[in-house]
This record gives C-alpha cells, sequence and structure tokens, in this order.
C-alpha cells in the first residue's frame, strides 16, 4: 500500500468514526431513586436552600475540602453556590420549585449546563426521592461518547446523595 492509500484510508477511517459519534445520543438522563422515611415537605425543605443542600450534598462526602461559596437569597429561586474541588467547579443555583420538585440550574463552564432534579413524593408511609440530571451533549464528538460513561460516574454520586438524605431528613 502507497502512502497516499494509507493516509486517505486513515482520513476516511478518522472521518467515518466522528461521523458515527453523532448516532450517539445528544441528550442524557441520569436519575436514581431511594424510598427515605420522612416526609416529601421535610425534603423539600432541604433541598430548597443553600444551607440545606450541604448537609446532603454527595460531593462534599467524596471532597471534604470541597469550597463552598453561597450566593443569592437565603431560599428559594435564585439561591446559589459557587463550588471547586476535586471534581470541578462550577456554580449551582436554584431555578424552579414546585409542590414535588426542586430544579437546579448548574454550570460547569466548558463542561456544559445540565438541569439537575430532586423530586420527592408521598409513597405510603415514605417518601419516594428522585435526583436526576438532564444534560444536553451538543454536537462535540468527544463530549458525545464521555456521554455513554455519565450514567456509570454521576450514579454512586447520586446513591451516595440519596443515603445521605435518608441520614438527614429523618
Amino acid at each position: 500500500m502507497t502512502l497516499t492509500a494509507l493516509l486517505a484510508t486513515g482520513a476516511a477511517t478518522l472521518a467515518l468514526a466522528t461521523a458515527a459519534t453523532y448516532l450517539l445520543p445528544r441528550h442524557v438522563t441520569v436519575e436514581r431513586s431511594a424510598l427515605v422515611d420522612t416526609t416529601p415537605q421535610a425534603v423539600l425543605a432541604l433541598a430548597s436552600t443553600t444551607e440545606g443542600f450541604q448537609r446532603f450534598n454527595p460531593y462534599l462526602t467524596a471532597d471534604p475540602d470541597l469550597q463552598i461559596v453561597p450566593f443569592g437569597p437565603e431560599a428559594g429561586i435564585g439561591a446559589g453556590f459557587r463550588f471547586d474541588g476535586q471534581g470541578g467547579s462550577g456554580t449551582q443555583t436554584i431555578a424552579r420549585i414546585t409542590a414535588d420538585t426542586v430544579t437546579y440550574a448548574i454550570d460547569l463552564g466548558a463542561m456544559g449546563q445540565p438541569t439537575q432534579h430532586i423530586t420527592a413524593q408521598a409513597d405510603g408511609d415514605q417518601t419516594r426521592v428522585t435526583w436526576a440530571v438532564e444534560s444536553d451533549l451538543g454536537l462535540n464528538p468527544a463530549v458525545r461518547v464521555f456521554g455513554l460513561f455519565m450514567d456509570r460516574m454521576l450514579g454512586t454520586t447520586y446513591e451516595t446523595g440519596l443515603a445521605n438524605i435518608a441520614r438527614v431528613a429523618a
């Protein structure tokens, strides 16, 4: 095989591999749920304040040196915090509160702007708490490949957060 043919084959393979990444999902959701021995109101009261969120923040469990700097009001829409630690830096702001869900806008800079939800609904004598994040991975081929691993990477973090909620909200 000539050098020209080898280079052409390599370029075609690279172009095909890049094009194939656009077949991967652009939108990724990671979700975990747990039953907690408390009321939905107790969970939502914690989730709707910056101080309350820090009581169950799974990233603080993994990184005790995580820097948290609150901003905005203490509670409700606009309450938030800046974070900087081993897992990265950015902001998290309460964007919406409904009867059963607190929604957070997260800004990770170049890493994206996912939306996170904590939902608390009565389930018999307990509360089903669901922690979910939705991400738009855009058109970057490398980020689309990264999206294949998000459930495995974030799932255990959210499981830790749910265990923390169960511990502090009871």
